[in-house]
């Protein structure tokens, strides 16, 4: 299933169900909700996988070097791809062929690059951290307020649901809410990220 369908039918199911335990202003609430919930976990999966990917071409640039210095062919290896790395190793084999530059030293030297890249992405996600995790906590204090409504004697549900402005006060909050973690995301996003 596409990232557009996952989330499209998230917000849908998230729709329907809101609607049918709540109504229109739980249907909205519960729609956004599901589709910012299955775009972060199509996300977090895409991400995973392009890491996953990324090690693995990594890996087989490091073999394609050793083969090289052991004098074994690895010319296959280094025309897989289409990302950075496979035009860094296919702009290295021509290099080599025209000048005579070991083609092993060269890989060895795309792969470091690739990996002291890697190790500062890593070191600017672990900064960004902190702060993406503030802007969930911040989009989660609504239901701490609903908790405490009822904590009080309130139905806050009850009032945000079915009036016209708990209504319009909560489809504020989801529009701010879903705006804000979507703004912290970008501002999160590094080089090395898609937002």
């Amino acid at each position: 299933m596409s990232a557009r369908r996952a989330v499209s039918a998230a917000a849908v199911l998230g729709g329907v169900l809101g609607a049918l335990l709540g109504g229109p202003v739980a249907a909205l609430v519960l729609a956004a909700y599901g589709a910012l919930a299955a775009r972060a976990a199509v996300r977090r999966q895409a991400q995973r996988a392009a890491d996953l990917a990324h090690r693995r071409e990594l890996d087989r640039l490091g073999g394609a070097a050793a083969d090289l210095r052991a004098g074994l062919p690895s010319g296959a290896v280094l025309d897989e791809g289409s990302g950075r790395i496979a035009r860094l190793c296919r702009s290295a084999v021509r290099l080599a062929d025209r000048t005579g530059a070991p083609l092993a030293d060269l890989l060895e030297r795309i792969e470091a690059d690739a990996r002291a890249a890697d190790r500062g992405l890593a070191a600017a996600a672990a900064q960004a951290a902190g702060a993406r995790a503030t802007a969930w906590l911040l989009a989660a204090l609504p239901l701490g307020g609903i908790g405490l409504g009822y904590a009080i004697g309130v139905d806050p549900v009850a009032v945000l649901l079915h009036t016209p402005v708990g209504g319009g006060s909560a489809v504020a909050a989801v529009v701010l809410q879903v705006g804000g973690l979507l703004w912290a995301e970008r501002l999160g996003a590094g080089p090395g990220r898609t937002a």
